[in-house]
Order: C-alpha cells, then structure tokens, then sequence
C-alpha cells in the first residue's frame, strides 16, 4: 500500500469508473478529489493543488485535450491521459500537448498505480533539481562531463546521440513522442522527420543496451514514440 498521501486529481464523465479510480487510490493511501468535466477539473486543480492528474480525453464539453493544454500553459502537474484503444490519434496529440503517459481503456488497477508511482517520483526528481550523474545498471551518464560509461567502459556518443540520450534520461519514465524528441534534439523544422529519430535510436540502443534486440532501456511505444525505462 502506498503511504505517499499524493493528492490525486481523476478528471472522467463515466461516474462507475470515476468512482473505482476513487476508492481503489484512496484504499491505498492517496487523497483523491474528482471531476467530471473540464471547466471543474480547472477549478479543482486551482482549488486543491493536486500531484498528479488522470484525465480521460473524452469529457463532454472542454475536451480532454484542451484541458491538457491548458494545465500544461500554466504548471507541470503530471498528467496521465485515460484513452479508449482506438483514440490513436487523440492519445499522440495529448503527450505532444504536455501529458507524461497514458493508460488506454479498459485498465487494470495495477497498470493504473505503477505509472502514477513512475510519474510521482518523475516529478520528484525534477523538483530536486538536475543530478549531474545518473546510473541505472551498467550505464552511467555524467551530465556536467558530457561522459558515459557501460560496464564501466567509457563509450563514444556522436553529439547527437549524447544529445538525444540525454532527452531520453532527463525524462525518463515519460513517453516522448518522435514530435518531441525530433524537436528537442533536432529543432522544430524536424518534428516529422522520423526516420532521423529510427536510425538514432537504432545506433543509441546498440552502444548502450546490454542487448540492442531486447531493450532494457530505450522502450519503443508502438505508434507513438519512446520511453526511457531506469526499472529493473
């Protein structure tokens, strides 16, 4: 059971699944607030000041994504977008728009409370400020040195590569769409230039990855992009 007390935000016009989302976080150990809508979910993000947010995309009237966007202008409360299976497209624009992940529909309560905690201690680590080294297993990236090392053996990184890697870790545990990362690493004009981002990660997982065919590391989200996984 978790004993964190995070305030949770579900923001979902169906009451029957609001209300299991409310009594399966509450039972273990979160506070929960709700909305049904997206102009009450605004006014109980200002009113409450949750940690996080689960918000479904398809809320009558203010969208789902419009909410993202909006909460997203103004703070960096971590938001896990809730999706039919088929909203491929609507699930895409949201993560674009700011939100950290999502859990399609229909969801087990244990898929639900392993993102909360990854997107929790996520925003923990950004609020602790940027930690000059970071090792997971065998890798080890020194930011300040612009360093990184696999089983204690330094490993040559192009520019880019060091660049989009240090994209992948800075947000790990975050889903960053090929948008994303092609604008960050690359700038703006890039943002549908995928095969860039294929042939990168591709030389990335096979300087890194213990083995590049089964990635422990670089996680390929199908039809969306990828997440950097520090888990064991």
């Amino acid at each position: 059971m978790s004993k964190s007390g995070a305030r949770i935000l579900v923001v979902d016009d169906e009451l029957e699944i609001m209300r299991a989302l409310q009594r399966s976080l509450t039972a273990h150990g979160f506070e929960v607030f709700t909305a049904s809508n997206g102009e009450d979910a605004l006014e109980a993000i200002s009113h409450h000041r949750p940690d996080l947010m689960l918000l479904d995309l398809g809320l009558p009237g203010m969208s789902g994504l419009e909410v993202c966007k909006r909460v997203r202008e103004q703070s960096d409360l971590p938001i896990i977008v809730l999706s039919v299976k088929d909203a491929e497209r609507d699930k895409v624009q949201a993560l674009d728009l700011g939100a950290d992940d999502y859990v399609p529909k229909p969801f087990g309560m244990d898929e639900v409370l392993a993102r909360i905690r990854v997107a929790l201690r996520h925003a923990a680590q950004v609020h602790a400020g940027t930690e000059p080294i970071f090792t997971a297993g065998p890798l080890k990236v020194d930011f300040a040195q612009r360093f990184v090392q696999v089983n204690g053996e330094e490993v040559k990184l192009t520019p880019t590569e060091y660049d989009l890697l240090k994209v992948l870790v800075k947000n790990r545990g975050k889903i960053m769409t090929r948008h994303m990362l092609l604008s960050q690493v690359w700038g703006t004009g890039y943002g549908t230039e995928s095969h860039y981002l294929h042939v990168y990660i591709g030389q990335l997982r096979r300087k890194i990855e213990p083995d590049p065919a089964h990635p422990r590391f670089i996680l390929t989200i199908s039809g969306v992009g990828y997440r950097f996984s520090s888990d064991d």
